[in-house]
């Protein structure tokens, strides 16, 4: 693993952060008296971020905003969640060992995520997880954000690493899209918050665990 960027997405991949992005929905449709959006009803738009969120749940409440409106809200949701941005949010089990190990033998941490670079410091902070990166890419980070591959290239430089000695670890068709695009392999994990089974996006490994993703990282990274 010595010289190899490991990049990995952050919500879904990385930290289960559905309850809290599920609280900060429901705090803001609480503001227009509409009703409370379920998990299952949000999962699928999570990795659509928050806009779409709380336009997903406008939309089950038969409710329909301005564009001005839906900024608003979405001004408050950033608000609520970055006071509440780890209450209940928690990185997947065995995710924490997997980041030591990698670092211990030499690799590169990158985190490509189209949450805020600063909600994504706060998160990770309050986690005890912003040491193990050594860059964090978020969707203000640079003048792109996936599925433009200059995110994921872009992630993997700023942690002083080679894009030709790099893997992506994510969880949506967003993920798997720009990893392709960028040209380089990349792995799903099937406990995210994918709309869709991610398979039929057609990864280069799958990893239904923390486990699983440590063996299939070792094996890619042997072809590199």
């Amino acid at each position: 693993m010595k010289n190899v960027t490991v990049v990995f997405d952050l919500d879904g991949t990385l930290v289960d952060t559905a309850p809290d992005l599920l609280a900060a929905t429901n705090h803001v449709l609480a503001n227009v008296d509409a009703p409370p959006v379920a998990m299952e009803g949000l999962r699928p738009t999570i990795s659509f971020g928050a806009r779409a969120m709380i336009e997903h749940g406008l939309e089950l409440a038969g409710q329909k905003r301005s564009e001005a409106e839906v900024d608003a809200l979405l001004d408050a949701f950033l608000e609520h969640y970055a006071q509440n941005i780890a209450v209940s949010s928690r990185p997947y089990p065995g995710a924490q060992i997997v980041l030591e190990s990698l670092i211990e033998v030499g690799a590169r941490l990158s985190i490509c995520t189209n949450k805020r670079e600063g909600l994504s410091r706060k998160l990770l902070t309050e986690l005890k997880l912003l040491d193990h990166f050594h860059a964090i890419a978020g969707r203000d980070t640079l003048p792109v954000c996936k599925p433009d591959p200059g995110h994921l290239i872009g992630a993997i430089i700023l942690a002083d690493g080679n894009p030709n000695r790099a893997v992506m670890i994510g969880d949506s068709e967003t993920d798997v899209q720009t990893a392709k695009t960028a040209g380089i392999p990349v792995i799903a994990v099937t406990f995210g918050y994918s709309a869709r089974p991610i398979a039929e996006y057609e990864p280069d490994a799958l990893a239904d665990s923390y486990g699983e993703l440590h063996q299939e990282l070792s094996r890619i990274v042997a072809t590199l």
